[in-house]
């Protein structure tokens, strides 16, 4: 079984027995208050192994499994024998590194929480991203342009969300999750600037 399946079976099986369960559900979730004043660092990433509802875990895992086994095809293909090591730091590196501006910005409010895989997923949709910039990514489920273009909407739209608010998303961890999803592959790989600035060159 591969790495990808792997993921979304747990996430699938925690975030299940958190639905039932209100008490590991709150346990589990984010709560920059906790983590600051009661030492509970397991939630920055026990916060990805669960979701609000169903269709927020259907989206996510939707989205991981589309995008995610396409790209564990490409890290093997880069990093051979690592691969599976490297997408693994991708996906946790993604669940905690997206939490760290919620950390920052809500640490002394006890009333904020969040929870979902939205930072790894993000992770990992833009690492596929940066290898393969001009992929066409259908919005809306219809209408396609290419990967570059849906990208930079997607984080010009999550960062005006992110100074908005007030409509519950974390869309920091959206953002974040982006772009620590672009540097990780730009690190392990340095030499995939330069593949990314090819295919944008040739798209302009």
């Amino acid at each position: 079984m591969d790495l990808i399946l792997i993921i979304i079976i747990v996430t699938c099986a925690v975030s299940i027995l958190a639905f039932n369960n209100n008490h590991m559900l709150y346990r589990l979730m984010m709560n920059p208050y906790s983590v600051k004043h009661q030492k509970q660092y397991y939630r920055v990433f026990t916060s990805g192994l669960i979701h609000a509802d169903y269709m927020h875990l259907f989206v996510n895992m939707f989205v991981l499994y589309s995008f995610g086994r396409v790209l564990q095809l490409y890290y093997v293909d880069l990093f051979d024998e690592k691969a599976g090591y490297y997408l693994l730091c991708l996906y946790i590196g993604g669940i905690i590194l997206s939490d760290v501006p919620t950390y920052v910005r809500h640490q002394n409010n006890p009333g904020f929480n969040s929870l979902g895989a939205s930072g790894a997923v993000s992770a990992v949709l833009f690492s596929y991203l940066f290898i393969n910039p001009l992929q066409k990514i259908y919005a809306f489920m219809f209408f396609p342009m290419p990967g570059i273009i849906w990208g930079a909407l997607y984080m010009a739209y999550s960062y005006y969300m992110s100074k908005r608010g007030g409509d519950h998303i974390n869309h920091d961890a959206h953002l974040y999750g982006a772009i620590f999803g672009i540097i990780f592959t730009l690190a392990m790989k340095p030499e995939l600037a330069l593949r990314f600035y090819h295919n944008i060159t040739s798209f302009l």
